[in-house]
């Protein structure tokens, strides 16, 4: 979903910024329904998204590496300590100092669905002048 909401933001600006979601467990899977359906209501198509496995290469070749979770950030840093200063969490990325995580609504209900769009969309909102300065876009 953030990758979607990201895209779109960056499609109303002059910026050529490349966005692209990996994961830690991710086995090119396509999006749940829930997560289609939101998006779809906020005009993003997401419906021919599939996971992408996270890589050392990914996170070279990346300027920045927003996770949704401390846990995935924290993951990260464990093998690639390297790159401290391009990885964040959302919440992090916009200033947040407690409360870090958005929480993966997999499995849950669609009032979760869209309380996690809702929460991305509203940090990436906060962020977006933010994460166009850093990357140089």
């Amino acid at each position: 979903m953030a990758e979607g909401f990201l895209r779109k933001m960056l499609s109303k600006s002059n910026t050529t910024m490349q966005v692209s979601s990996a994961g830690l467990n991710a086995y090119g899977w396509p999006p749940t329904d829930e997560a289609v359906e939101i998006m779809k209501r906020q005009d993003v198509n997401i419906s021919d998204h599939n996971s992408t496995q996270l890589t050392k290469e990914l996170i070279e070749k990346a300027h920045l590496i927003l996770t949704m979770e401390k846990i995935h950030e924290d993951a990260i840093l464990l093998h690639y300590a390297q790159f401290r200063h391009k990885i964040f969490t959302l919440k992090e990325f916009a200033g947040e100092k407690n409360h870090l995580d958005i929480k993966d609504p997999y499995g849950q209900s669609t009032e979760t669905y869209e309380a996690c769009a809702r929460e991305i969309k509203s940090y990436l909102i906060k962020t977006l002048e933010k994460i166009v300065n850093f990357t140089g876009a």
